[in-house]
């Protein structure tokens, strides 16, 4: 019996090794599924390319901060926004400074009144007359059309104020337009006959101007006054040297008025030998001077 036994117990299975033996079996089955499904996944998914994952991570948000290639700093460390650089960087002329123009402006427009009222209260003769219309003329070489009105017009408005607004009018009119004449003129490069000749059309229109004007507030035509006067003179000139001549008064406004028109000449001529010395120096130079004022000045 004790054989009988000892068969039956090897021939059935111990129940303790067949519950240590099946989890490990379970487990083995379970991971190599868990990997036939992944391989299957990986099959079915396609292939993504590298150059996308690149180019996900290396374009920038919406909304993200510019970097800095965007703007280059400048010397200084920070970018460079001036319209000035700008300009420089697209090889445009840079546009001129608003305020130094203002400033310029202003100042010329202040020395012309300057020089006006000198001249007025301390004459010295026909010095300070030369250099009336030069500031005016001045400004427009250096900022252009507005800038000269505006220094014209800025000087008849200091005066009036300084000296009341006839005496601002009798500047303005003929040295702050002939300022704006001779700086428009010598911006463009006319010829010193052309910007003498009209200079002086321009001189003797003031000149009629002002005799126009004092004869108003006077209430009394000056004009005929002081015809009448060489008239009276004229006769006893002649009287004096035996000339038995009667002297017209339509000739002797026609020879006025030439003679008038000869001594405008001759002051712009002046101002234009002044303007040539000393606007060079100033850097804005005006058109050269005709060959027999350079050989007499020696100036080139």
């Amino acid at each position: 019996m004790s054989d009988s036994f000892d068969d039956a117990q090897a021939s059935s299975p111990d129940p303790g090794k067949e519950t240590k033996n099946n989890p490990l079996k379970s487990e083995s089955e379970s991971l190599s599924g868990d990997s036939d499904s992944v391989d299957e996944a990986d099959l079915d998914a396609p292939p993504v390319d590298s150059t996308t994952q690149t180019e996900e991570f290396s374009h920038p948000r919406v909304g993200a901060m510019p970097s800095e290639t965007n703007t280059p700093p400048s010397e200084t460390g920070y970018p460079s926004s001036s319209p000035s650089e700008d300009a420089k960087e697209e090889g445009l002329p840079p546009k001129p400074k608003a305020p130094l123009a203002m400033v310029e402006t202003a100042f010329l427009a202040s020395t012309a009144s300057l020089i006006w009222l000198i001249n007025y209260y301390f004459p010295l003769g026909p010095l300070l007359r030369i250099f009336f219309p030069v500031p005016i003329a001045l400004v427009y070489l250096r900022w252009g059309n507005r800038a000269s009105w505006m220094s014209a017009l800025v000087s008849g408005l200091l005066l009036s104020v300084l000296m009341g607004p006839t005496r601002s009018i009798l500047f303005f009119i003929p040295y702050g337009l002939m300022g704006v004449q001779l700086g428009a003129l010598w911006r463009r490069r006319s010829s010193w006959l052309f910007s003498i000749f009209t200079g002086s059309l321009l001189g003797t229109l003031g000149f009629f101007f002002r005799f126009w004007l004092l004869s108003i507030l006077l209430g009394e035509d000056l004009w005929v006054y002081v015809m009448t006067q060489i008239t009276e003179l004229l006769e006893w000139g002649f009287v004096k040297l035996g000339l038995l001549v009667q002297p017209n008064l339509t000739l002797i406004q026609v020879l006025a008025v030439l003679m008038i028109l000869l001594n405008n000449v001759f002051y712009l001529f002046i101002v234009h030998l002044v303007a040539l010395l000393m606007l060079d120096r100033l850097g804005n130079p005006i058109p050269r001077p005709p060959n027999w004022v350079q050989v007499l000045l020696d100036y080139e």
